[in-house]
């Protein structure tokens, strides 16, 4: 693998949102007792997840807020913290595994536009990143400290009542990062579920920066309701242009407060 390729894969190897920081920081509160009550309209939207392949293992945590609230158009702010740590093997030194570790902040101001059954945010901000190496890679880009921009937008559509299409993708900076997510799912329910339901179905991912891809298959769950707390999770296999390949694991919730 070029060194440029290798700090690339740690670009890649974020995964547009990676992830495991948040969790020793307990950023992931969850608490009923924060919650607004059944006459008020939320304003505030804490999420957490987790994701793991064989190279990598990330966490996030996070807020948005909607002053206006979560059913009308207008201005959002969104409030991302993530880490991780991973390793790979750069061509710059031939036969040497390079473990790192990263933390980032991402403050991103937005709107978000609702028509029909169609919602779609829109994302545009800062971002700061943190990458430790052992042994030092000189090749990588990532290495040490870098502030850039950043831009995302997400989309959730319901075009027919029994089925969802949603996705997300994502334009750094730094290191020419971007990601995007595309899912099909069909909504399923029943007495077993309370009245409740949950969207299962195919999932398309793909994690790009200078040099370096990773693609993703799998099969996602989402909209499950637990209480307060809505989750959702994935399970798929991943490849990327250096030539490895495992199973991933995806897991988040998320609470309106």
């Amino acid at each position: 693998m070029l060194g440029g390729a290798g700090a690339a894969m740690v670009c890649g190897e974020r995964l547009g949102a990676a992830m495991l920081l948040a969790a020793a920081l307990g950023v992931s509160p969850f608490q009923s007792g924060a919650r607004a009550t059944e006459d008020e309209d939320p304003t505030t939207l804490q999420f957490s997840g987790r994701d793991a392949w064989r190279n990598g293992i990330f966490a996030y945590s996070g807020f948005l807020y909607a002053p206006g609230g979560f059913e009308r158009d207008g201005f959002m702010l969104k409030l991302l913290m993530n880490g991780g740590v991973y390793r790979y093997w750069p061509g710059s030194m031939p036969g040497q595994e390079v473990r790192g570790a990263e933390w980032q902040l991402q403050i991103l101001p937005g709107f978000r536009i609702k028509r029909g059954t169609a919602e779609m945010k829109f994302f545009f901000g800062a971002e700061w990143q943190k990458h430790w190496l052992w042994p030092d890679d000189p090749g990588n880009k990532l290495r040490g400290q870098n502030f850039g921009a950043r831009f995302a937008a997400e989309l959730w559509c319901e075009p027919t009542a029994e089925t969802l299409i949603t996705g997300d993708a994502s334009l750094g900076t730094l290191s020419t990062s971007h990601s995007a997510r595309l899912a099909f799912g069909w909504r399923i329910s029943g007495e077993l579920l309370n009245e409740e339901f949950f969207y299962l179905g195919p999932e398309l991912q793909v994690f790009n920066s200078d040099g370096y891809r990773q693609r993703r298959i799998g099969m996602h769950i989402t909209s499950m309701k637990s209480g307060d707390i809505e989750w959702s999770a994935a399970i798929g296999y991943a490849r990327d242009t250096d030539g490895h390949a495992s199973p991933y694991f995806r897991l988040g919730l998320a609470q309106k407060l």
